[in-house]
């Protein structure tokens, strides 16, 4: 039972990494060819280029503490090796759920109707709310980096005072613990943020929706397919997130911590989150949807001939 598990998660391990890198990467070669031709980039290109570049660091991450994990190889890594890996996938954890935030705000901001002088503010002001946004969550970045430091001094110190191999395997699996539970903690004030965009783009369609009904207009116009494409990107980052959300409290519950199934689980279903969100980006974008059909058509044609 054990063997087929482990061999269940590989196959979707395997078939997320690749499939995460592909739709991730395309992101970012169409985006690249865009700048090269016209020389520049809209605003949301600009962050979906970041995005797929943060979220293929996070697959590698992932897939590397997966092989780690399996190779019970995190002892020859410790020292500045191990500080570099966690850094990263702080860094990169980071910045694919707060550029997510990000563009569901500017979702809301560009698509939703509201009448208030706050958010008219904001609207009128879109790129400068989103850069305030990002450099003012640098400051929970630099938090979290100096957390996951001390708990790092603190492991790498227990490490070199003990020497028998279950002790420090033991010291490993608490230090990961705590950082996962910095991760969790870290890691809800971009969902709350998203949630709020959700709720408030749900109200300014259903205020649309009203106008519409009043004025007896046919509900297909410009702006209700705006506003139900933003929802479904932002409905699909809200799923995909709370599945990463599940996977770090896999990863903290103790169920089968003797043979590593829970860990293979919970990165597993982790994996969804960078790898299914950005094939959904790339269908509600029109530039990446046209490029990627453009793609597909290419392949046919090439197989005919």
């Amino acid at each position: 039972m054990e063997s087929t598990l482990i061999s269940i998660f590989t196959i979707l391990m395997v078939v997320e990494f690749i499939f995460g890198n592909v739709s991730n990467g395309f992101i970012v070669l169409t985006n690249c060819i865009d700048w090269v031709r016209k020389r520049t980039l809209s605003l949301v290109s600009w962050i979906l280029l970041f995005l797929a570049i943060f979220r293929m660091i996070l697959i590698w991450e992932m897939l590397f503490a997966w092989l780690t994990y399996l190779q019970n190889s995190f002892l020859f890594v410790a020292g500045i090796e191990i500080r570099v890996i966690m850094l990263t996938w702080v860094v990169s954890n980071h910045f694919t759920l707060w550029l997510a935030t990000i563009l569901g705000i500017f979702y809301l901001l560009k698509i939703a109707s509201f009448s208030t002088p706050a958010f008219l503010y904001l609207k009128w002001r879109v790129r400068k709310v989103l850069l305030m946004i990002l450099l003012g969550n640098l400051v929970f970045l630099l938090f979290n980096i100096l957390q996951i430091s001390k708990h790092l001094d603190n492991w790498m110190y227990q490490y070199e005072r003990n020497m028998t191999w279950s002790s420090r395997t033991n010291e490993f699996v608490r230090f990961s613990k705590l950082v996962l539970f910095e991760m969790i903690v870290f890691s809800v004030i971009p969902f709350m943020v998203a949630l709020v965009s959700f709720i408030l783009l749900i109200f300014s369609l259903w205020k649309h929706l009203q106008k519409m009904h009043l004025s007896s207009r046919g509900e297909q116009d410009s702006s209700t397919k705006a506003h139900v494409n933003a929802l479904r990107i932002i409905v699909s980052f809200l799923l995909l997130y709370a599945t990463y959300f599940i996977s770090f409290f896999i990863s903290l519950i103790p169920m089968m911590h003797q043979n590593g199934i829970d860990h293979m689980f919970s990165l597993t279903v982790g994996l969804f989150y960078p790898s299914g969100h950005s094939f959904i980006l790339i269908l509600g974008h029109p530039n990446l949807r046209q490029a990627c059909l453009l793609v597909v058509t290419r392949l046919r044609y090439g197989q005919k001939h």
